[in-house]
């Protein structure tokens, strides 16, 4: 029994180092085999994020003549203008005219009685013969004072000979004057128009007795050419007057819109600008001068100037949908890149002409810029890229009218 025990004991002890001797082998097995493992494969990549991408529609910063008009509200007046004031009283004996005729200057429109004026012509002019007749014998008789005997006549009597001729002969020339103012007065009776224009409502008519301190009997306005002023502010005035000392002043046109909205056919040319400032609205009025023949500009209208080059620039232009605002109050735009990224660039622009914004800065001809999609965009996006729907932005034979 003892040996049969012993052997039983020997047998368990086996059994357990047998099963610790496999367990550590698995061990080292499981160890080695996950060394292995981990030899074997290759380093774990980096894993970048994908960029989101959008639709967008270009089109090309083209090259186009720029030449929006500046407006100006401008006040159309009169080249010169006159007050008829009769210069002497009378009655008005016959008018030469129709109420709203275009007179010549030296055309006689009023015609006075002018039997009194008659009267002291034909008077001064007896005063002047009485006048120089008596200077005729005043003459003759100081001319026989002096050939007589200094003996025969005293010093005195010398003496008054001689102012005698000289107070006729200044008889003679008070009767001339005389007779000039008569004459100057006859000749007032008549009332002519000293400019040529249009001459307005007459405030006598025949019968009516006229005088200078009764006030105009018409008025006179030149009306063709006409003079159109308008005011310029006091940094735009500065700006032109430097430009002109420096000989680089822009060469303008100038027209006009008349009220009804059309455009006016003549072109102005420069008259002359103001000698004053304004200190209320720091404007000066400039003045230009336009023909007028059919005399559809008439004085004390309002018209709108426009002003614009007539050899205008050429600007990189861009459709008006492509702009968006930035904070601090500039401008920019979406760009496309070559390698088919976006990049937000700011640009300087001009006032919109015929449907595209020139552009100063910030872009070049021919760089593509994002009309529509721009909502999701952010710089160095890869962006899928379509045509643009044609609208009168993107046309570039699209020219909206100047009316206001």
């Amino acid at each position: 029994m003892s040996e049969k025990n012993g052997e039983t004991k020997k047998s368990a002890v086996g059994s357990v180092i047998a099963t610790v001797v496999l367990a550590a082998a698995c061990g080292i097995g499981g160890w080695v085999g996950h060394e292995m493992w981990l030899k074997n494969q290759k380093p774990a990549e980096a894993v970048r994020p994908q960029m989101p991408s959008a639709t967008v529609a270009v089109t090309n910063a083209q090259i186009r003549v720029y030449n929006l008009p500046e407006k100006f509200v401008a006040h159309a007046e009169a080249m010169q203008e006159v007050d008829l004031l009769p210069q002497v009283d009378g009655y008005i004996k016959e008018i030469k005219f129709k109420e709203g005729d275009i007179v010549k200057a030296g055309a006689v429109l009023y015609v006075l009685d002018d039997e009194r004026y008659r009267a002291v012509v034909n008077q001064r002019k007896a005063d002047l013969e009485a006048a120089e007749a008596e200077a005729r014998r005043a003459e003759r008789y100081w001319e026989r004072m002096q050939k007589a005997d200094s003996r025969g006549i005293t010093q005195l009597e010398c003496d008054n000979a001689e102012a005698g001729a000289e107070k006729a002969k200044a008889s003679v020339l008070q009767a001339k004057a005389n007779l000039v103012v008569a004459e100057y007065d006859l000749k007032k009776a008549s009332v002519v128009a000293p400019i040529s224009g249009q001459i307005g409502k007459t405030s006598a008519h025949v019968g009516d007795y006229v005088a200078p301190s009764k006030g105009a009997l018409a008025r006179i306005v030149q009306i063709d050419p006409i003079r159109v002023s308008f005011p310029l502010t006091d940094r735009a005035y500065v700006g032109w007057r430097a430009a002109l000392k420096k000989g680089k002043a822009p060469d303008y046109r100038m027209r006009l819109l008349l009220p009804d909205g059309s455009e006016y056919a003549g072109e102005g040319k420069w008259d002359f600008d103001d000698n004053e400032m304004s200190k209320d609205t720091a404007t000066i009025i400039m003045r230009l001068s336009f023909p007028n023949p059919d005399r559809l500009l008439v004085p004390n209208s309002y018209v709108t100037l426009l002003t614009d080059y007539k050899t205008p620039p050429k600007l990189p232009c861009i459709p008006q949908q492509s702009l968006f605002d930035l904070t601090g109050g500039s401008q920019g735009v979406w760009v496309l890149k070559d390698d088919g990224t976006v990049e937000q660039r700011v640009v300087e622009v001009r006032e919109m002409s015929e449907g595209w914004c020139p552009v100063v800065s910030g872009l070049k001809e021919g760089e593509k810029v994002v009309v529509s999609g721009t909502g999701k965009l952010t710089s160095g996006m890869k962006v899928t890229v379509v045509a643009p729907t044609m609208n009168d932005d993107l046309d570039p034979n699209y020219k909206p009218p100047v009316k206001e």
